[in-house]
């Protein structure tokens, strides 16, 4: 299959204030994209506006929460006045949580389902008869290795991309007969703002993991794999190692993650 260009494409992107998002609507701009952005904090879109004003593509920034279900007819009902069209769904806003599923509130569970899951899912059946008119469609799912392997102490957050991932599974069958990719990478942790915005999380909360990568190189691999038509894709070596290990050794997995939880010593 040949390769999709992103000169041209019009896209709609969520998330876009910092992160993953903030990078993948740069990256899309400098190539020559159209972007129409949205997330919560206008702050952020403002100066993403500004940071992208003299590259070749066009970006256009609409300030709303996504679990709202009159903020996600708002952005179809502005690509369908202006596009008449799209070619790029990519669902990438999301929230996280931290900490023993026992001692949560049963907010957290709800409101990281509402945001990594509802919100995207709903946003996507909206845009559906846009992406019927689009050019080589494409839904872009950001994901998680989480998608793929669980962890203790983040539960909600795995639920959530479980369903994420089983849902996009679903989906690009049915919606394969009408010319509409669905398409989803998983990153590792990336260093971005995410943790400093996780739901109903103490402050002081630590998330152990091994190895990070950059919010730039994320968007960079998530972007070649929408070029690239690749359906399912982790995007690191350490993602691609827990997985298989998961797969083919889930009891030693189980047991190492286990260790994961026992309290570090830092004494002399």
């Amino acid at each position: 299959m040949a390769r999709r260009r992103l000169q041209g494409l019009r896209v709609l992107l969520t998330g876009a204030s910092s992160g993953i998002g903030f990078c993948m609507a740069k990256q899309l701009t400098r190539a020559g994209a159209e972007v129409l952005v949205t997330a919560r904090r206008k702050d952020r879109l403002d100066r993403l506006v500004l940071q992208t004003q003299n590259h070749p593509g066009k970006l256009t920034a609409i300030e709303g929460d996504l679990t709202s279900q009159a903020h996600r007819v708002r952005l179809a009902k502005w690509c369908e006045v202006h596009w008449h069209g799209l070619d790029v769904l990519v669902n990438n806003a999301g929230a996280g949580a931290i900490g023993p599923f026992e001692q949560a509130d049963t907010d957290r569970l709800r409101k990281v389902m509402e945001i990594d899951f509802f919100a995207p899912a709903e946003l996507t059946r909206i845009c559906i008869p846009l992406l019927k008119l689009g050019t080589r469609p494409a839904i872009l799912n950001i994901g998680s290795v989480l998608a793929h392997r669980a962890v203790p102490n983040k539960s909600e957050y795995c639920a959530a991309k479980f369903a994420l991932r089983g849902w996009a599974e679903s989906i690009r069958v049915e919606l394969s007969p009408l010319g509409i990719e669905v398409l989803m990478v998983s990153p590792s942790t990336t260093r971005s703002e995410f943790f400093d915005a996780l739901v109903d999380t103490r402050l002081d909360t630590q998330s152990r993991s091994l190895g990070s990568m950059s919010a730039e190189r994320v968007a960079e691999l998530a972007l070649k794999a929408l070029v690239r038509s690749k359906r399912d894709r982790v995007l690191s070596l350490g993602g691609n190692a827990l997985v298989a290990m998961g797969r083919w050794f889930p009891n030693m997995t189980d047991r190492i993650l286990a260790w994961t939880l026992k309290p570090r010593n830092n004494s002399k």
